[in-house]
């Protein structure tokens, strides 16, 4: 894998993993649903109340100086951060649709979009490929749900997923 593979899976997962961080350091302080805890009229929530202002905050604000570190632009930062954010989004927007609950676990809908919608934004400005974005994905995946038991058993996640 090269430089700008590993460097665009450790932007995912510090994406990722920065809203669970405004968690451990802030707890409920700043706690403010995206979806203001609107329900639709299938009288499940929009996105649930585990998705807040706070963690789209932490992800951004973090992702960005992170690319800066890294060696690439902080756009690139800035757009893998906004783009898993949406995906994330996308995910829990289906799986209220489907009545799960807020923190529930839908293996592979809980990981994919989160890794496939920021990695086809960034594809033309990093020159990826089709290939390289499906296995960046699936390392995603593999990580995600491999530091997530790992922070569960450290008392830093709530869920083991």
């Amino acid at each position: 894998m090269n430089w700008t593979l590993a460097g665009l899976l450790i932007l995912l997962i510090t994406a990722n993993g920065a809203p669970v961080l405004g968690w451990l350091l802030l707890h409920d302080r700043y706690h403010h649903p995206i979806d203001n805890n609107r329900t639709l009229r299938d009288r499940h929530p929009l996105f649930g109340s585990s998705k807040t202002w706070r963690g789209l905050a932490f992800s951004l604000c973090l992702t960005t100086p992170v690319a800066l570190l890294l060696g690439m632009t902080w756009q690139t930062g800035l757009v893998i951060a906004a783009g898993a954010m949406l995906g994330d989004l996308f995910s829990s927007f289906l799986k209220r649709r489907m009545g799960m609950p807020s923190s529930s676990m839908a293996l592979g809908l809980d990981q994919i979009p989160e890794a496939l919608v920021p990695l086809l934004l960034i594809m033309p400005a990093t020159g990826i490929g089709w290939s390289q974005v499906a296995v960046l994905a699936v390392l995603f995946l593999v990580l995600e749900l491999s530091l997530s038991r790992v922070l569960y058993h450290l008392h830093l996640r709530k869920r083991p997923y």
